[in-house]
């Protein structure tokens, strides 16, 4: 009777944390899909189209740039990019190739990173995009970029 007992209340443990793990998997492919929105209908539109507006929705008023093109540092405010996308002409306008890719999305309660592939122009950037999520929205945080050539 006691070995019975024992052995009902063994396998009650992997049956309450699969609950939970299920539980958690949901809240992620949430995050996950709203994550997947910011990215493809606010941040690869914004850049390709050269839209601020749909950009400046989606980057923390607050956020940061770094990395290097070529080899030349990169620092800008998300204010500075943001200008910088308004004013050169958009890779739609030019009728260049742009082909842009989630790598992959990495989420833990409220902070998740992105890394992505974007070729324009003749440029073949790599980004690791960090979103928060505040105010019930996924926002961008922070931008780190390469250029990485062929």
């Amino acid at each position: 009777m006691k070995l019975s007992l024992i052995i009902a209340w063994l396998l009650s443990f992997p049956l309450s944390g699969h609950a939970q793990n299920i539980k958690d998997m949901k809240i992620n492919q949430t995050s996950e899909t709203e994550i997947r929105n910011v990215i493809e209908n606010y941040y690869f539109k914004g850049i390709y189209e050269g839209d601020t507006e749909l950009l400046t929705k989606v980057f923390y008023k607050d956020a940061l740039l770094f990395g290097d093109v070529n080899g030349v540092p990169y620092f800008k405010t998300s204010e500075q990019y943001i200008e910088g996308v308004g004013s050169r002409v958009s890779p739609k306008k030019s009728g260049k190739e742009f082909k842009a890719e989630i790598i992959s999305i990495d989420i833990i309660n409220s902070i998740a990173v992105a890394k992505l592939n974007v070729k324009m122009y003749d440029f073949n950037y790599y980004n690791f995009i960090t979103f928060n999520h505040i105010d019930g929205k996924w926002l961008i945080i922070n931008k780190t970029l390469t250029n990485v050539q062929p």
